[in-house]
């Protein structure tokens, strides 16, 4: 086959020339969807099993959950999904554009630059190298390196787009184009740090302001990574699996702008009953509950592509997976919404049902419709028939009920949950005041989950294997010769003239459209939180952390305490009787650079945690959680006992605090590393007193530090009635 290209010209009036789709790209990205895909889910099925058997942490700091869970949510979502969107971008774009991708060269840095991106993140995350930020947990040269391969691939794509010889920008495109500004925009906002030194930096945003920012886009990394490309890909790969023109094009229209102007703003459901102003929750629940309708229309509108076309589905694995997929896509945007009215809310938040319902967009939505594209594609890439149809329709029933027992204990588990937390006695009183009890009520529940975790594990070791098979039988199409001709898909387009015609073949003016919908919710929730001080009142008796309690939090966020406890005591009766203490208040956490509210309890709120056990508690606890409580899940943390905290260090991250306005003193760097010793040799002593000897450069004197600290300011201002 000749290997001839079309130039850089944008003419549209060559309907009989001949073009050459570039495959390797694809099949790379193909290639790495399915080894990634691997290795995720196999952390995932490691960490299902950690979470109730502790030994399974193997007693080593590179193993234990709170460092694992993060490499298993980054590996998942973009690893896998991340790699399973390029492929299909690469894939389909050439093919609606008629034309070869703008550039080999760009395509291949895009590739190696996010494999490598992947690696640093594999690596970094174990070692305990975290921001602390739930999916955004990597340090500043991994977020760095993602802009810039971010922009190598905008680049392409836009490249791409203006060279086109198709004048029509088709629905999948739009989808493409608003995922890569919207990403563009989120990660550059949520990931503005200062560097304390090449793998430490801090936040610039603290306490309440950093909680909005984060979940702004964590909410809209789901929003952005993890449904919209998907929804192109759908719109391409389910339309040409069915050999059906998409049900409604004006549909998609509606579905495209409702859904992206809508989503940006819902990102504050995720932290309702907090101490965030109520004017901002009650804005994310609002449009929170909008969000149904635009995803119900996408999802009626892929299901109804395959009409006359279910005596297919019953047939063909790639079919059912994907009208899994679609269905999963729409239980979990009704269920998203729903989880974000208050009253239901109350119940769900930091339980188990929160990690049901992700696990079905995550399995169902992207995983379901990530198998789908494989077995479509790779077929097509190599030249031909899939290996094993049988083998694909086993790895279908596999995945569908490895799903349904993965969720359904966990609904069950996170209901349970929420209604024991909230149980009191006809006297007033807490029915279960010890949070171990409803621990060791779901651990039935934890067991059930790892089956089914289990079950679509071996589910995506089969695709592997029929996959890999399919490759060795055939033989890649490097330069896929292709007729320009009408796509399948421009069968059911309106012919007409309309306004959104204007759109559909202006990508640049596309583009800028997309920034402005989804800036007008973004400048709405973020601007007020940092202009009207009202927003974070302060509290005089909170005080910035001390050195020795600065480097025990830096401790606690390295090892990823957040991931299963939360500080956040809402303005519940159920907690603070729990806690014995008040709720949270915005200002306790001006210095807090990043927020630690967490996402999930498996373990107990944290917030108030000061004073309330002895240093030789703690440490006790840190070595062995068994001691302190017989039915404690939690890991060991014992190494924290025999690792030096580097005290050199602590006079860079006190004035990377200065220069985020934390009101030290000028020159308290000089003298912060003798303040460190001080308290460290105080608690020290005191643990001596118990019969415990350890150095005070140790990991653990710190981390008990912050952990005594936690909550005593706002104490103070109860003691002195300020």
């Amino acid at each position: 086959m000749t290997n001839r290209y079309h130039s850089h010209s944008s003419d549209f009036s060559q309907p009989g020339s001949t073009i050459f789709y570039d495959n390797t790209i694809v099949k790379n990205f193909c290639y790495a969807t399915i080894i990634w895909g691997i290795v995720g889910m196999l952390v995932g099925l490691l960490i299902a099993f950690q979470i109730y058997i502790p030994a399974w942490n193997f007693g080593i700091p590179y193993t234990v959950f709170s460092r694992l869970r993060p490499l298993h949510t980054n590996g998942v979502i973009f690893a896998f999904v991340g790699n399973c969107i390029f492929m299909g971008v690469y894939y389909s774009l050439q093919r609606l554009c008629k034309v070869r991708m703008y550039s080999d060269l760009l395509g291949k840095i895009h590739f190696w630059g996010w494999q490598l991106i992947i690696v640093a993140a594999a690596i970094t995350l174990p070692l305990g190298i975290t921001t602390g930020k739930e999916y955004a947990e990597l340090e500043w040269p991994i977020d760095i390196a993602i802009a810039v391969v971010w922009v190598i691939f905008g680049i392409n794509m836009f490249g791409t787009l203006i060279k086109r010889r198709e004048q029509h920008l088709y629905v999948a495109i739009w989808f493409y184009i608003a995922t890569w500004v919207t990403v563009a925009v989120l990660h550059i906002v949520n990931s503005i740090e200062i560097p304390v030194s090449l793998w430490k930096s801090y936040p610039v945003y603290a306490g309440v302001q950093d909680a909005l920012v984060q979940w702004w886009y964590g909410h809209n990394a789901v929003a952005f990574f993890l449904t919209t490309p998907f929804l192109g890909l759908m719109y391409y790969f389910l339309p040409k699996a069915a050999e059906r023109p998409v049900y409604s094009y004006r549909l998609s229209i509606i579905h495209f702008w409702t859904l992206i102007f809508i989503y940006i703003w819902a990102g504050p459901h995720h932290l309702l009953y907090s101490s965030l102003p109520d004017w901002a929750q009650s804005l994310g629940m609002v449009f929170s509950l909008m969000l149904i309708a635009p995803s119900w229309g996408g999802m009626i509108n892929g299901l109804l592509t395959l009409r006359g076309a279910w005596d297919k589905v019953r047939e063909d694995p790639i079919l059912k997976f994907f009208v899994v997929a679609v269905t999963a896509y729409g239980m979990a945007t009704l269920e998203g919404p729903i989880l974000a009215i208050k009253s239901i809310n109350a119940l769900s938040h930091f339980t188990d049902w929160t990690i049901a319902h992700v696990h079905v967009g995550a399995l169902g939505w992207n995983g379901c419709l990530t198998f789908a594209v494989l077995y479509w594609l790779v077929p097509r890439l190599f030249n031909t028939t899939l290996w094993s149809k049988k083998l694909a329709n086993a790895h279908f029933w596999i995945a569908f009920i490895g799903i349904l027992v993965y969720a359904i204990p966990l609904y069950i588990a996170g209901i349970t949950q929420g209604l024991m937390w909230k149980q009191f006695t006809p006297d007033g009183m807490l029915k279960y005041p010890d949070f171990m009890v409803t621990v060791q009520q779901i651990i039935p529940m934890y067991i059930i989950r790892s089956i089914g975790g289990s079950l679509f594990f071996a589910g995506i070791i089969l695709c592997g294997i029929n996959l890999f098979k399919t490759i060795g039988k055939g033989s890649l199409i490097v330069n896929e010769e292709a007729p320009v001709s009408v796509m399948p898909h421009e069968e059911g387009k309106v012919k007409e003239k309309r306004l959104h015609r204007i759109f559909e073949r202006k990508p640049m003016l596309l583009m800028v459209l997309a920034l402005l919908a989804i800036l007008v919710g973004t400048l709405i929730e973020i601007i007020p939180m940092f202009v009207i001080k009202t927003n974070v009142p302060t509290i005089s008796s909170v005080k910035p952390y001390t050195p020795l309690e600065l480097a025990g939090r830096d401790i606690y966020v390295s090892e990823g305490c957040y991931t299963c406890h939360s500080q956040m005591v809402r303005p519940f009766r159920s907690e603070t009787a729990r806690y014995k203490s008040e709720y949270a208040k915005a200002g306790e956490f001006v210095y807090d650079h990043p927020f630690q509210w967490g996402s999930k309890r498996t373990g107990p709120d944290l917030l108030r945690e000061g004073g309330k056990y002895p240093n030789a508690w703690h440490y006790n606890h840190l070595l062995d959680p068994r001691i302190t409580s017989e039915a404690s899940i939690m890991p060991s943390f014992a190494w924290l006992a025999n690792e030096d905290f580097d005290v050199s260090s602590i006079g860079a991250r006190i004035n990377a605090m200065l220069s985020l306005g934390v009101p030290y003193a000028n020159n308290y760097a000089d003298i912060a590393p003798k303040d460190y010793s001080v308290q460290a040799d105080f608690i020290v002593s005191d643990l001596k007193n118990a019969g415990i000897d350890v150095a005070p450069n140790r990991k653990i004197i710190a981390l008990i530090a912050y952990l005594q600290r936690l909550g005593t300011d706002i104490k103070v201002k109860r003691a002195t009635g300020n």
